[in-house]
């Protein structure tokens, strides 16, 4: 409710919780990455221009490969992230939260004709807005994620609110979601804090501000 988590168990037992990127994200990067990429066509060209006919026919040859193959050649060799992804703090993994590799990223990359059709992508959007994993249909025939980089975790800060006793006795899973909440709260509107809070009913007595309620409930919790 909160945020894209997508939740994977490892092998070994291990959840790891990932931060599925949107559609906006997506769409910047690549915007980046194309302005990146006409940015070396047209050096190529102004390079090549004495060549003549060998140097348009080489012009061609390079700009094919650089635009089928720039994405694969740094989601591969760059922890899965362009020059464009890494600007807006996304990377492509395989759908089990291993790093890419090169046969998934040539199929999501080769496919990008599809996701385009019939224009500007239309086919691609679509299909992430249809797919809980935000996958286009690249995505889904290389089996891959594209997910926003772990940063550094500070340590979170719980709004300072007045404890307040809950009416019932809580299970340690209640108890732990209710500390959850408070940590993360800085992170969302008040408006949404607070139907986020409502949700869990008894919890909460009537005409009380569901979200501050909640925090001083948390503030309790943590004091005992």
């Amino acid at each position: 409710m909160l945020d894209t988590i997508h939740a994977i168990e490892t092998p070994e037992g291990v959840e790891l919780d990932l931060r599925l990127s949107g559609i906006p994200a997506r769409m910047l990067a690549w915007i980046i990455d194309t302005f990146i990429r006409l940015g070396l066509y047209i050096a190529l060209s102004m390079g090549l221009a004495w060549a003549d006919e060998f140097g348009l026919g080489l012009y061609l040859i390079l700009v094919f490969l650089v635009e089928w193959f720039y994405p694969v050649f740094f989601e591969v060799l760059s922890d899965g992230m362009t020059p464009g992804k890494r600007a807006m703090g996304i990377r492509v993994i395989h759908a089990n939260g291993t790093p890419v590799g090169w046969s998934a990223s040539v199929t999501r990359n080769l496919l990008r004709f599809i996701d385009f059709l019939p224009l500007f992508y239309v086919f691609g959007v679509a299909s992430m807005m249809l797919n809980r994993r935000f996958q286009r249909l690249g995505d889904l025939v290389a089996g891959t994620l594209v997910i926003y980089r772990e940063e550094k975790r500070t340590q979170p800060v719980i709004p300072d609110t007045p404890e307040i006793v809950p009416g019932f006795a809580l299970q340690p899973a209640e108890a732990q979601a209710i500390v959850h909440f408070a940590e993360r709260s800085g992170q969302i509107s008040s408006e949404r804090a607070d139907e986020l809070a409502a949700t869990t009913g008894d919890l909460i007595p009537a005409n009380q501000p569901p979200a501050r309620t909640l925090l001083g409930i948390a503030r309790w919790i943590l004091g005992n």
